[in-house]
């Protein structure tokens, strides 16, 4: 318990410092390689809160979920990058994920409860559209194993970071999951 005491400074000053602009799919990434795959999810409202929703859903999960839905999501998103870098089609991937933010909120909001088998696969199908749009957004000069350990990279850190949110308490999770889905219901009229 004292380490979770010990955490709830990182973990708010991460959600402060992880916000950003709705704009991650402008395709105006010009630093090439890891950084630019690591500040990728960190320049978009929609990455942002889909990834910390999924931490906060996996604490809510507990036990085998807490790792297994995270890990099903960078897997699946590292699949859905390797698609659009190898040219494969993903159709209405910015509505895919508008949804997800919604979906993964609502979960959050209403404390919903699955197998983990299902959690890892919901997780997995909203991150297939990330990972197309992370992959779709590479630029040209950089190395696209670089560049996925990049967002992999931000995308455990952002987990990390829901996760880390369940630290203010099962109220403020519930609160936040309803602000993730006003925000994507946002987004999905937006799309």
């Amino acid at each position: 318990m004292h380490l979770i005491r010990r955490l709830r400074p990182a973990a708010a000053a991460g959600l402060v410092l992880a916000a950003g602009s709705a704009a991650a799919h402008t395709g105006e990434h010009t630093v090439a390689g890891f950084a630019s795959g690591f500040t990728h999810p960190f320049a978009g409202l929609d990455h942002l809160l889909a990834m910390v929703a999924v931490g906060l859903w996996a604490v809510q999960q507990g036990g085998r979920a807490l790792w297994a839905i995270p890990t099903a999501f960078v897997l699946a998103m590292l699949a859905g990058g390797a698609l659009a870098g190898w040219g494969g089609a993903l159709p209405h991937v910015e509505t895919g994920i508008a949804v997800s933010v919604v979906v993964l909120g609502l979960v959050v909001a209403t404390r919903r409860h699955v197998p983990v088998a299902l959690g890892a696969a919901v997780a997995a199908s909203f991150a297939l559209f990330h990972g197309h749009a992370h992959g779709l957004e590479m630029p040209q000069a950089a190395s696209p194993a670089l560049y996925g350990l990049g967002f992999v990279t931000a995308t455990a850190a952002l987990h990390a970071t829901g996760i880390a949110g369940a630290l203010f308490g099962r109220h403020a999770i519930r609160v936040a999951g309803a602000a993730i889905a006003a925000s994507g219901a946002t987004l999905l009229w937006l799309a």
